[in-house]
């Protein structure tokens, strides 16, 4: 593994290897161990979308390993002012170990891996995001400790959640339920990639259809970052598409909830069933930061 792009370059062994050293970073600093294994070695954060989780994870995460992480914001850099991120990602490998980047195109990250010569780490963009997933299956390990043969259900957007938890939860054994309005599925490649898994896959317009014997459900915001002036529009779209009472009914009943945050409460989610599961999805928020470690220890010992 030389990147982290997107859940589909990644095999099933390196999903459970980066689940793996998560589990002992995290126990790791839980005892107070120190695991600098990354002193002397920097870290670039280019966002071009802002963030609260992933600036602060990936920040906090690598000096932990003893690095040093350095915060770029895309509107004051050249490639904020028409640079080619060719030449962005040239320079920078000049200077830096590895380069983290939330954007908005998934061809700009694959832009920086294949013009650098450092390891690329996808922070989100449109199509994925794989960091998140990662911290997703932890958590659910935690609480349910397996993974395979477990019922995932995803109600909402087809969006980059949709994408890359398909593909990481397919790849990890569990089987997948997506509901999801029409003309809001998830992207046609990883639709194609879910053939290969006729019997661990469907796709319906029915929440409550999707959520019937559900180990853990998964929700997103109805319009995320960059969609703000289709809110309206996708309010009118998504009503049904809520984590609620009556979907929490079908599902099994020790069934978890996640959510990658920020939640929109009484929109995707009702302020009942965040509050009740709010344990999960904050445990799910903190794995981020442990995800992440392993992911750039791999990648930047």
């Amino acid at each position: 593994m030389k990147h982290l792009l997107k859940m589909m370059d990644l095999e099933t062994e390196d999903i459970f290897e980066i689940l793996n050293l998560a589990d002992q970073l995290k126990y790791e600093q839980a005892h107070g161990i120190p695991h600098n294994h990354l002193k002397g070695k920097t870290l670039g954060m280019i966002f071009q979308k802002a963030s609260t989780r992933t600036r602060v994870s990936f920040e906090t995460g690598m000096y932990q390993l003893g690095g040093h992480p350095l915060f770029l914001s895309a509107s004051e850099m050249q490639i904020g002012r028409g640079e080619p991120v060719q030449d962005t990602a040239r320079v920078l490998s000049r200077y830096l170990d590895g380069i983290m980047i939330r954007t908005f195109q998934q061809s700009e990250v694959e832009n920086l891996a294949e013009y650098g010569s450092i390891p690329v780490i996808n922070g989100l963009t449109d199509l994925s995001h794989p960091c998140q997933v990662l911290a997703d299956l932890m958590t659910v390990r935690e609480y349910k400790n397996n993974l395979e043969g477990l019922n995932m259900c995803y109600i909402g957007d087809g969006n980059n959640m949709a994408n890359s938890l398909t593909v990481g939860c397919l790849k990890v054994g569990m089987n997948v339920s997506l509901a999801c309005p029409e003309g809001y599925y998830p992207a046609p490649t990883v639709l194609e990639f879910a053939k290969k898994y006729p019997n661990n896959f469907k796709l319906v317009n029915d929440p409550k259809e999707a959520a019937v014997d559900a180990d853990v459900l998964f929700t997103d915001v109805w319009a995320s970052m960059g969609q703000e002036g289709e809110a309206e529009q996708r309010r009118k779209a998504f009503v049904g598409y809520q984590i609620n009472d009556e979907i929490m009914s079908l599902a099994k009943p020790d069934a978890m909830v996640q959510h990658c945050l920020p939640a929109h409460r009484e929109e995707e989610i009702t302020t009942k069933v965040f509050e009740q599961h709010a344990n999960q999805i904050f445990d799910e928020a903190e794995n981020r930061l442990h995800a992440q470690k392993a992911v750039m220890l791999m990648l930047m010992k």
